[in-house]
């Protein structure tokens, strides 16, 4: 289920960077990213209210069915590509391509944001949910669960500000986003539970904003093999979520919520770094749009 799953938006974001038009290419992808964020919303609700009136079998049966119902819709909505030329690939022609990715610093740079990025994301929302069912707040888990409303907000912000990156240039906004997730995790240590909202939905607002500019550049960055580039990004953003939302676990045990945004604002400031790198780099070689 996990290489199915993983596999799935790696194959979407090379079809938006080979058949969209550069200039729109950010619009596309913000769109992309933001109804990824009404799924990871309406999964975590729907799943829980089906799991109660039910069992988790049917929640499960009851989302592979609608899998296949979108499955079957993009099958059937989607264009058909015109720019992707298939060709005769093997593991030493995959190892090749894989290998001029990690050879151009820009992609290793956008790679390195999307495992510091969702690495801080994902440990944000981990450790919130014990916070926030802790003295004095008490809540229960539905009221923990109801906070994933907030990815609506990032429904809004990767269209918009994916947009935004196509009219003013990603170099200008990557580093914005980051310092707007920056600001939202700082103001989750205030202790009233509206700063803590506040700070949840400010933190993704920038979350998203900066994943819709890393991953559509991540398409105009690679010259070739982009479906390979895209794998090579999406890899390093789960494995942040995985590595880093673990060892998040530390910091929360050993010094509660101080430890967790200590460790995600040294995260965050290590990506700010990397914006404001990537941002001085020139363009990718035979093309001026690319970076």
């Amino acid at each position: 289920m996990g290489v199915t799953l993983g596999g799935l938006p790696a194959v979407a974001m090379t079809y938006v960077s080979e058949e969209v038009h550069p200039k729109s290419i950010g619009l596309a992808m913000g769109l992309f990213i933001g109804g990824n964020a009404i799924g990871g919303m309406a999964g975590r609700l729907v799943t829980g209210f089906l799991t109660d009136f039910g069992s988790w079998r049917f929640a499960l049966s009851c989302l592979g069915a609608l899998g296949l119902v979108a499955a079957i819709a993009a099958w059937r909505s989607l264009p058909s590509a015109v720019n992707f030329r298939p060709r005769r690939s093997n593991l030493a022609s995959q190892l090749r391509s894989f290998t001029d990715h990690i050879r151009d610093p820009g992609l290793c740079g956008l790679c390195a944001e999307s495992f510091l990025l969702m690495g801080s994301f994902v440990t944000v929302y981990n450790y919130l949910g014990y916070r926030l069912a802790a003295p004095p707040y008490g809540f229960s888990q539905t009221a923990i669960g109801a906070i994933f409303v907030v990815y609506l907000i990032g429904t809004a912000s990767s269209t918009w500000v994916g947009d935004l990156a196509g009219r003013l240039g990603r170099r200008k906004v990557l580093w914005a986003m980051i310092v707007i997730m920056l600001t939202g995790v700082a103001v989750t240590t205030f202790s009233q539970i509206m700063m803590i909202l506040a700070g949840i939905a400010i933190a993704t607002f920038g979350f998203f904003g900066a994943h819709s500019v890393a991953s559509s550049w991540v398409g105009r960055r690679a010259q070739r093999g982009r479906a390979q580039a895209s794998a090579l990004y999406l890899f390093c953003y789960y494995a942040g979520s995985s590595i880093v939302g673990s060892i998040g676990g530390l910091f929360w045990s050993s010094a509660g919520w101080w430890g967790v945004t200590g460790l995600v604002s040294a995260l965050l400031l290590a990506a700010l770094a990397v914006a404001l790198w990537l941002a001085t780099l020139p363009p990718a070689v035979q093309s001026a749009e690319a970076a």
